[in-house]
């Protein structure tokens, strides 16, 4: 039992450790944050840009994906719509074809091959000096692109991510994903001062055309094609920025059995394309993501394990003292009692109740600078405490996958 508290503090302390990180950053750049908030492109410094809309069987969006592309406040000749239909089985093509004729699209066919094929397809036609994608499942804020471009005024910035948010959440499952986005505007904030963004996720990152020929253009990558070009990325110690007014709306899983295929699929590239990229761990050479933020991730995912096992253990034991306690004494009913000398008061309590605490803190301010206010939504409490109860079946998944090499399907 020692070791497994030894095991636990140690998890807590590297937990508490890396939570501090944040809230030093933010500390540190709180007042840029918020100046940072009101910038907004004059119209002076935006550059021709490419966007790819990847299609498979997606005919109930795509047209509300592209019709969002349309209303982009940026001048429509500096912007192109490239959408590209991976070989749909339904009427995909038939919704693509009523923009055949917008001059601002270009609508494109081909055999399926898988979502990077279809974005590598697209950066050989595009003409932007500047290209991204935008999922068809996803649709963007009006004046997200024009946001971006403040970053890349920069010369040395490569690429730029945005901040995505849950469209219209409507059941449990996806309020909270809800609050796991909205953290993850502030994190990707965050991560982005201190030169470390951990992923640029597919909907709506920006990249300069010369980063493909660089790098090369993207790789199947375990169907994680977003996180594999992300460690090139950072191979190349290529300056990666973080757009926290740039919204992305997309539509996340509704059922447990969905969500569950999306993570294992996010969990199982993470891991296979870390081990593919292995020599970036805790190298100096590649800074906070490097040093922290990567392993960080990596450790966080096997703690689930920990997370598990001690949940387990906990009711174990807690049924075979019931179990002894009847034996010995019966079943007696009696008033619940609390008196605080008895009550557990060691470091792993402590830690975790601190953990917590700063926990909570972030994502009320996540909150904030998602929404513009400071709001105590029941989504929080849904995500602090019912997403750990779920998120362990994807990751353990994830993991005996990853360990034994075993293939997993997009879809």
């Amino acid at each position: 039992m020692k070791s497994i508290e030894a095991i636990n503090l140690v998890f807590l302390f590297i937990s508490l450790y890396f939570e501090v990180f944040l809230l030093i950053i933010y500390i540190k750049h709180k007042n840029e944050l918020e100046t940072e908030s009101a910038l907004l492109s004059d119209g002076s410094n935006l550059i021709y840009t490419t966007v790819i809309v990847p299609c498979f069987n997606e005919q109930k969006t795509v047209s509300k994906t592209i019709e969002s592309l349309l209303d982009l406040d940026y001048p429509k000749d500096k912007l192109e719509i490239l959408v590209v239909d991976d070989g749909s089985t339904d009427n995909t093509w038939d919704e693509m074809k009523k923009y055949e004729k917008n001059p601002q699209v270009r609508i494109y066919k081909k055999t399926n091959g898988g979502k990077h094929t279809v974005l590598n397809f697209g950066i050989e036609k595009a003409n932007g000096e500047i290209i991204g994608c935008l999922d068809a499942d996803s649709f963007v804020d009006k004046y997200a692109l024009k946001n971006m471009m403040v970053y890349f005024m920069d010369t040395k910035t490569m690429a730029v991510t945005p901040s995505i948010k849950v469209y219209n959440p409507k059941n449990l499952l996806q309020r909270m994903q809800w609050s796991e986005y909205t953290l993850g505007i502030l994190i990707a904030k965050l991560f982005s001062y201190a030169d470390a963004i951990l992923v640029v996720p597919g909907p709506f990152s920006m990249f300069r055309k010369d980063v493909f020929k660089m790098v090369g253009n993207y790789e199947k990558a375990h169907h994680t094609e977003d996180m594999e070009i992300t460690l090139r990325l950072h191979q190349k110690n290529m300056q990666i920025k973080n757009s926290h007014k740039s919204y992305v709306y997309t539509t996340t899983p509704d059922t447990i059995k969905s969500l569950y295929k999306q993570r294992l699929r996010w969990n199982f590239g993470f891991i296979k394309n870390t081990i593919d990229y292995k020599e970036i761990l805790f190298n100096k050479k590649h800074g906070n993501y490097g040093m922290l933020v990567l392993p960080f991730s990596l450790i966080m995912m096997f703690s689930t394990l920990l997370i598990l096992f001690n949940a387990i253990n906990l009711i174990i034991v807690y049924l075979y003292r019931l179990f002894v306690k009847i034996s010995v004494v019966g079943i007696a009913f009696k008033p619940a009692t609390v008196d605080m000398f008895f009550m557990n008061s060691g470091a792993s309590l402590m830690i975790g109740l601190l953990l917590l605490l700063i926990s909570f803190f972030l994502i009320i301010t996540a909150v904030k600078i998602s929404t513009g206010k400071i709001t105590i939504k029941r989504e929080i409490f849904y995500f602090m405490f019912l997403y750990g109860l779920i998120s362990p079946i994807w990751v353990i998944s994830a993991i005996y996958k990853a360990l034994l090499s075993k293939q997993i399907k997009w879809r």
